[in-house]
């Protein structure tokens, strides 16, 4: 059906359409919205699950963890400091292994206070086990929500999601958007081979050697490095059913492009209205869209032989930007031309804290790259 819908409501619209039997929330700007409008679906009968409303956002991680491991299809969603405060629950409930799916609102860490864009909450968790999608438009944060039930129940993963999607500039944006009347048996019942089962009680979570522990940790990467073909069959089933196709990463003009433009969340979208104008200039521009962190997609093809510019709007201090560093990790073999020199991608910090970045800033980041060097966009020193 088709309607309008911000950001956070398409969330809340797929996680009913999903029969989701338990949501636990604390609600933080500027992701309040979800939660409210989830427990307005559970009031009005829309959707009949438990709705548990905790006194924090620790608390709400530690009850989505008692009622996944259960068995049953389990929600959240924060922002920023609740992020960071569920930081304990984030490391256990994939430990645990536990498909519990969680949209997060990309906001700022304070001090000093801040509530617009930023992707240094999320991506502080990158190493936490759980999968991560970043989201770009409204239709895609409803449709990645349905898929992440799928993708996190699913007996080679079992392992948390995390949906993001900008504060604001994506979370309170309204536009068009199709909903599914019907799933079919596209999200099957959730079988969580290792829930909790009264009538056969064991040992959950005790002390663990070092002679066991690692191996938990190795299956956590087993589960990670699983997900991908895992992801990619719940994406082409989505299209096949539905008629809307996603990858681990999306690309616009990229096939001819001599230098492309790599972004997460809304800053990709504004990229591609920069390639068009630099098209215009007789630049080849292309740009590709991060949509999944964990697991990061393989880019070395899709990057070899180009200039590449990164736009991170995150920052690890010491490091640089986390985009741009996880990419000249993954990718280093596209960056290395014939002769052994490196072309290495072009780094940009912008967008933090929602600071504005328009489609002509991104062109003049394109028109001033730099191999291997680093822009903090508004800053002059």
């Amino acid at each position: 059906m088709l309607t309008f819908s911000t950001g956070n409501k398409a969330v809340a619209t797929a996680v009913k359409d999903a029969k989701t039997v338990v949501v636990a929330a604390y609600p933080i700007t500027p992701q309040t919205e979800v939660v409210e409008e989830t427990a307005n679906n559970v009031a009005s009968g829309a959707l009949k699950a438990r709705y548990i409303p905790v006194e924090s956002e620790h608390s709400s991680m530690g009850a989505c963890i008692g009622a996944a491991a259960t068995g049953v299809r389990t929600f959240t969603a924060t922002s920023s400091h609740g992020l960071v405060y569920m930081c304990e629950q984030i490391h256990m409930s994939a430990a645990a292994r536990l498909p519990i799916v969680m949209a997060n609102a990309n906001r700022a860490l304070g001090p000093g206070w801040n509530i617009g864009a930023e992707h240094t909450d999320s991506m502080s968790m990158r190493d936490s086990g759980w999968l991560q999608a970043y989201v770009s438009t409204v239709q895609e944060a409803y449709d990645t929500t349905l898929m992440a039930f799928r993708i996190a129940e699913n007996e080679n993963v079992l392992l948390p999601v995390m949906i993001n999607l900008d504060g604001f500039l994506l979370t309170h944006i309204t536009q068009p958007m199709d909903t599914i009347d019907d799933l079919g048996d596209y999200l099957p019942p959730t079988n969580t081979p290792h829930a909790i089962d009264i009538n056969n009680p064991g040992g959950y979570g005790t002390l663990t050697p070092p002679t066991e522990h690692f191996k938990f940790r190795h299956d956590i990467q087993r589960g990670m490095k699983d997900s991908v073909a895992v992801i990619e069959d719940a994406q082409a089933d989505f299209a096949k059913r539905f008629g809307r196709t996603y990858g681990m990463y999306e690309e616009y003009l990229c096939d001819d492009a001599d230098v492309v433009i790599v972004a997460a969340g809304t800053l990709a979208k504004e990229s591609e209205v920069a390639a068009d104008i630099l098209r215009k200039e007789g630049i080849k521009a292309g740009v590709l869209r991060i949509r999944w962190l964990r697991p990061f997609p393989d880019l070395t093809a899709a990057l070899k032989g180009k200039d590449v510019v990164v736009i991170d709007r995150d920052y690890s201090f010491g490091l640089g930007g986390i985009l741009v560093n996880e990419i000249r990790t993954k990718a280093l073999e596209a960056f290395i031309g014939k002769d052994g020199k490196a072309n290495l991608p072009f780094s940009v910090i912008a967008g933090l804290g929602g600071q504005e970045v328009t489609y002509d800033d991104i062109a003049d980041f394109v028109r001033n790259r730099k191999s291997g060097g680093e822009l903090w966009f508004g800053v002059t020193e």
